[in-house]
């Protein structure tokens, strides 16, 4: 069996989608920690990190026994569901495919901007993106929640149609993350099929235990998280993650 790295951190949106695919099909992963945008050795822009991840972003998965390193966690998500045939979460008849893929182009400037319009401002003051930015990215957001509302979640339970598929993977590593029980930053009322989705999105298995550092963090709305409180959810999300790959690899 192929021994799979997962470099990243667990509060990254995109990477929480990766390794929750990772536990639902109980695949063995090891997640190393890495930080978005440090040159240090165990960061993002460092070079050994480059040579596999020429991007410098987070996720990027490598196979140690090949060396097949891959980044971009739409990719590696495909990549992955190719590989071993899983065929339930990424369709292989073309047309459930292609509604797949739809929502997998349409989230990056859709549904990726809930983070940069409404999470970073909060958790990362040092960034000190304008209000006009955070204004333009929730607009976008909610647009983009609008078309989800209206058009594909009012037809079929989850994006791609009745099976939950990687496009409500990727989604909800956006949209999830800003429930009342997480972030807390954005009002739902308006949207009822997509409550209804995120309601179903909490069954899928491993939900918990994918979202630990969201739950350890907790209510943004009103103060923003300390760095050491960031560290320390994703220490023990960490945790968290190599129990449940113990539990099913019988490690």
């Amino acid at each position: 069996m192929t021994s799979l790295n997962l470099y990243g951190v667990p509060f990254s949106q995109p990477v929480r989608s990766v390794f929750w695919l990772l536990l639902m099909k109980e695949q063995p992963f090891r997640l190393v920690p890495t930080n978005p945008g440090s040159k240090g050795e165990r960061g993002s822009r460092h070079p050994s990190y480059l040579a596999m991840n020429p991007s410098g972003t987070i996720p990027c998965l490598e196979e140690t026994d090949t060396g097949y390193a891959l980044g971009e966690g739409h990719a590696i998500m495909a990549y992955l569901c190719q590989k071993n045939g899983w065929t339930d979460l990424y369709p292989d008849d073309l047309q459930a495919r292609g509604r797949v893929d739809w929502y997998l182009n349409f989230h990056h400037r859709n549904i990726r901007d809930a983070s940069s319009g409404m999470v970073a401002p909060k958790i990362r003051k040092d960034l000190d993106i304008p209000e006009s930015v955070q204004d333009r990215a929730k607009r976008t957001f909610t647009a983009g929640l609008t078309t989800l509302e209206e058009r594909p979640l009012a037809n079929g339970r989850f994006i791609a149609g009745d099976q939950l598929t990687i496009a409500d993977l990727s989604a909800y590593g956006e949209i999830g993350q800003l429930q009342p029980q997480f972030t807390n930053v954005f009002e739902f009322d308006d949207f009822p099929n997509v409550q209804r989705w995120l309601a179903d999105m909490q069954q899928a298995p491993f939900h918990d235990e994918a979202h630990t550092v969201l739950a350890e963090i907790g209510d943004i709305s009103r103060e923003a998280p300390s760095m050491d409180t960031i560290r320390s959810a994703n220490i023990d999300a960490i945790g968290v993650l190599k129990a449940a790959v113990e539990g099913f690899s019988g490690a």
